[in-house]
């Protein structure tokens, strides 16, 4: 059992806070958790802290009781292997040359590099997540935002994670696309044991995924607790709002 955990972080901008003394921990093997709030929030940043790839004002990212912030070379390298993120920016592109098999191995690479090498072929990785290897020879300007957040997590899932950071995950595809897709996540999920973190304004996926869910607003996490408690005559406005701006995802929860 692999164990992420932020204590006490803090973060802001130049401005007010953005996260307030904030505690959270991810855990490998266990349910995955949910974090809903309003845009702006603070959700991407929470997730790039725990990925180690933001610095803090204050508070501490552990991982299995290291510090990540004083990883060093190989620790580091294992640590990237073993925690993966897929962000809102993972569908960028900067090498318009570039094809999803050219990204994947790149993600074998790191695997390698953080000592999770496996014989799992660049089309069962594709397999994994829907997609064929006609997808891997295009170039990635080529594939459809689904098609490319389809690749982000196939490369995420390359290095064989304990741990993985999502953010808005499936907003790319399309509805029916987004339905089986949540449910092929899930099965892969539970049959890897990986620890999931969810950040998505998505409040169908997350209630499908997460057990339990924090809500993050005005820069301070709250407890975690089964959806439809967190939604149910929520005091925050900002909650408040969310819950208005999803009503018929909200009313399956009533």
């Amino acid at each position: 059992m692999s164990v992420l955990k932020a204590t006490g972080v803090s973060l802001g901008f130049g401005g007010p806070d953005v996260l307030e003394n904030v505690s959270i921990e991810v855990t490998s093997g266990a349910a995955p958790v949910g974090l809903i709030g309003p845009s702006g929030g603070g959700k991407t940043t929470l997730l790039h802290i725990l990925a180690g790839t933001q610095k803090l004002i204050r508070g501490s990212v552990t991982f299995e009781g290291r510090s990540v912030a004083k990883l060093r070379l190989r620790s580091k390298s294992e640590f990237s292997a073993r925690v993966r993120a897929v962000s809102q920016y993972s569908m960028t592109i900067t090498d318009p040359r570039e094809t999803a098999e050219i990204r994947l191995r790149q993600a074998l690479k790191t695997a390698r590099k953080g000592g999770r090498t496996h014989g799992t072929s660049i089309e069962d990785m594709l397999a994994a997540v829907g997609l064929d290897m006609s997808a891997a020879r295009r170039p990635m300007s080529t594939l459809s935002g689904g098609e490319r957040q389809r690749v982000a997590l196939a490369a995420a899932l390359a290095t064989r994670p304990e741990i993985l950071l999502l953010d808005e995950p499936l907003t790319a595809l399309d509805p029916h696309s987004r339905t089986s897709m949540t449910t092929h996540l899930r099965e892969l999920i539970e049959r890897l044991g990986i620890g999931v973190l969810i950040a998505s304004h998505d409040l169908e996926l997350v209630e499908r995924l997460c057990p339990t869910v924090h809500a993050l607003v005005g820069g301070q996490l709250l407890p975690a607790a089964p959806l439809r408690e967190v939604l149910r005559d929520p005091e925050h406005p900002d909650l408040a709002e969310l819950a208005a701006a999803a009503p018929l995802a909200v009313s399956r929860f009533r």
